[in-house]
């Protein structure tokens, strides 16, 4: 099982991302949690990861901090919460939020989520109230950067693009998804900060 890479970033295209790890190219899938924490592209990141075993694939998850891993490997373990949902879920919600909505039993708030229904919903509230505390407890080490760079700017249409392909992957239909963007001031900002923006927009 890899636990941990820790390497340089070659490629960031949310939600995934290429890890250079002393020659080997490991491609990673992340939350925009993490993703808001990367480096600049050649800059070296630590990523605590967790491999999902399928009859068609092996993907590594990664992330910024062991405590969002916890998370993540509690969330799977719920019936009908997949890895692809799962991080989903981490990239519209906080820690924070979650815990609340859990501890409040607020089905509406998780259902704002892409994914999300009311079962599924129902199915969390029970399921992780008990699982709180272990996660909550991890130790919250962040990812480790140094001196950032500028790299060379993508387009405006680029950084659209990327950003309406996340919220794809990230659950969201197409139609949506540009719609999500489309409402944006997108003045000086990164396909990250759409992102956020767009999932900040549909969460209320």
């Amino acid at each position: 099982m890899i636990g941990r890479l820790y390497g340089k970033i070659l490629e960031k295209q949310p939600p995934y991302l290429l890890l250079d790890v002393n020659g080997v190219g490991y491609e990673v899938s992340a939350s925009m949690t993490t993703f808001y924490q990367l480096p600049e592209l050649d800059k070296p990141v630590v990523l605590y990861t967790h491999l999902v075993v399928r009859e068609d694939a092996h993907v590594l998850y990664g992330f910024s901090t062991q405590q969002e891993r916890t998370f993540f490997k509690s969330l799977i373990k719920i019936n009908g919460v997949g890895p692809k949902l799962a991080l989903a879920i981490l990239s519209g919600i906080s820690g924070e939020e979650f815990v609340l909505a859990v501890q409040n039993d607020d089905i509406t708030r998780l259902t704002r989520l892409p994914g999300i229904g009311k079962k599924t919903a129902e199915r969390l509230i029970v399921e992780m109230r008990d699982k709180i505390s272990d996660w909550m407890s991890s130790s919250p080490q962040t990812a480790v950067a140094s001196e950032t760079q500028i790299p060379a700017a993508p387009s405006a249409n680029q950084i659209i693009q990327e950003a309406t392909s996340a919220l794809i992957t990230l659950g969201y239909k197409p139609v949506e998804a540009s719609k999500m963007v489309s409402k944006l001031d997108k003045t000086d900002k990164s396909s990250e900060d759409l992102i956020k923006m767009a999932l900040k927009n549909s969460l209320g």
